[in-house]
């Protein structure tokens, strides 16, 4: 089978880009990320929303890659913290001259939680998930995952807030689930 289209991941995440290709593989496209071009410069994330990060990536990789883009932000969004580190979330324990981590962010958000009670470590994961295509045609997609703020980190699957999320209906951390199981039930695979 031929694919029709090229689909643009907005991403050099290879997490994401994973979890994305397989979501997507079962429509015959040919998917890429942003290694395949590697001349095109990253898209800042400067709107303070999900929703205006995941529409501008796509806008502006749909304009330098002349092909369909999809991009996604997401963000982990912890009640007792306000819905913090939310649209913060990849770059939440960074400051100054200092990257943000996965294991920082985390830390960070363990840090904030210490002390507060299970019934009070409500959180989800949000994403939105955007599409341009060349000629101007946008859409967006919300998916919404629901669980609680672990006491600690647990497996090793998965990459981000992972090891801390927990899901009372599946009874394990977002790290312990298969690439599979996840794209069942996640805010990405819902989007």
């Amino acid at each position: 089978m031929t694919s029709k289209h090229v689909i643009v991941l907005a991403t050099r995440n290879q997490g994401k880009t994973a979890e994305l290709r397989e979501l997507l593989a079962g429509f015959g496209e040919t998917v890429l990320d942003m290694s395949a071009f590697p001349g095109v410069p990253d898209v800042e994330e400067t709107e303070n929303t999900l929703e205006g990060n995941a529409r501008r990536k796509a806008r502006l990789t749909c304009a330098a890659t002349g092909r369909i883009a999809v991009a996604d932000d997401s963000g982990l969004e912890v009640d007792h913290l306000r819905g913090e580190p939310g649209v913060y979330s990849a770059r939440y324990s960074g400051g100054p001259g200092l990257p943000a981590t996965d294991a920082g962010n985390m830390a960070k958000v363990l840090h904030k939680m210490q002390g507060v009670p299970h019934e009070k470590r409500t959180c989800r994961f949000h994403t939105v998930l955007a599409v341009c295509a060349p000629g101007g045609q946008q859409a967006t997609f919300h998916g919404v995952w629901e669980g609680y703020i672990a006491e600690e980190p647990k497996g090793e699957q998965g990459f981000g807030y992972d090891p801390i999320f927990f899901d009372p209906e599946l009874g394990r951390h977002a790290a312990e689930l298969s690439r599979e199981e996840k794209n069942a039930v996640s805010h990405r695979g819902k989007a």
